[in-house]
């Protein structure tokens, strides 16, 4: 008599059948996975934020020491606020900021960084634009004639020309990169009234006209920024009891044997002027810093 169906012993499953098997299996666990927000949020994460730095001296760290060897040229630091938050963020950083760059040098040798694939830009620029070096030059003078009318120039500058040149250069910069969020970085007023170096003649009515200027260059950055949708960061604050002459300054007076960082921010200034204003501002974008204790 033959056993039924249900008395028949199992067949056992062949090598073949138990691995097409377990093959099905990871492959439907495998495509599961990659359909889940979850998995997807950790693919997305997994990739580097690709974050491109452009600008001037202000901007590369100039001033602060620790340049980078390849990066001679534009004086490019290692403390420099844009390389230090990179780094605190995991992110890869095109360092493109230089010293002595003006809003043509970024047109022509920066924005070719940009990309859609760019996810942050930070950018301090418009400085140079207004001749601001040779003003402080002329006005550090003794009893400089042309002071005051130097000033009325750059501040000319920053109220007819500088509106439209950073119009288009920020018009350009979101053409180059689309999907990316965007920080203009502001500047410092230098000066605290008061003269400590021998060699810098600069009259205590006269650092105020340079920080009026200063404010003015701010205000006119900070406007055209927002017409584009870009964040600003102010650093003014940052600065405020830290300007050259105070006790703590943040910023160089007349330096030597490097006279280009002369006006500059130094380390301080790039630590706890620029990168805090910077974090405040990337903060709104939901990129936090992993070390919270870099300042």
């Amino acid at each position: 008599m033959r056993p039924s169906l249900s008395e028949r012993p199992a067949r056992p499953r062949t090598r073949r059948s138990t691995l097409i098997g377990t093959i099905a299996s990871a492959a439907m666990t495998a495509l599961l996975l990659t359909f889940t927000p979850t998995a997807a949020l950790a693919q997305e994460q997994a990739e580097p934020i690709q974050y491109v730095a452009l600008g001037d001296s202000y901007s590369s760290g100039v001033g602060a020491g620790g340049y980078l060897f390849d990066d001679l040229l534009c004086f490019r630091s290692e403390h420099a606020h844009p390389f230090v938050y990179a780094e605190s963020i995991g992110a890869e950083l095109d360092f493109q900021a230089c010293g002595g760059a003006t809003i043509p040098d970024v047109h022509n040798k920066q924005l070719g960084a940009l990309s859609p694939e760019t996810d942050l830009v930070s950018m301090g620029i418009g400085g140079n634009d207004t001749g601001w070096v040779g003003v402080l030059l002329v006005c550090a003078l003794p009893w400089s004639p042309t002071c005051h009318s130097q000033i009325a120039q750059a501040e000319e500058y920053v109220v007819n020309e500088l509106p439209g040149e950073l119009d288009a250069l920020y018009a350009a910069v979101r053409d180059n990169a689309p999907n990316a969020e965007v920080v203009i970085t502001g500047y410092p007023r230098l000066f605290n009234g008061t003269q400590c170096q021998c060699l810098v003649n600069i009259a205590p009515d006269d650092q105020e006209l340079l920080n009026d200027a200063a404010d003015l260059l701010n205000d006119v950055i900070a406007g055209v920024a927002a017409e584009h949708g870009f964040t600003f960061a102010d650093v003014r604050d940052n600065f405020d009891g830290h300007a050259v002459c105070d006790d703590v300054e943040y910023l160089h007076g007349l330096t030597a044997p490097l006279l280009i960082e002369s006006f500059h921010p130094n380390w301080n200034g790039q630590t706890y002027g620029y990168l805090p204003a910077l974090q405040e501002a990337m903060a709104q974008f939901g990129h936090i810093e992993d070390d919270a204790s870099l300042v």
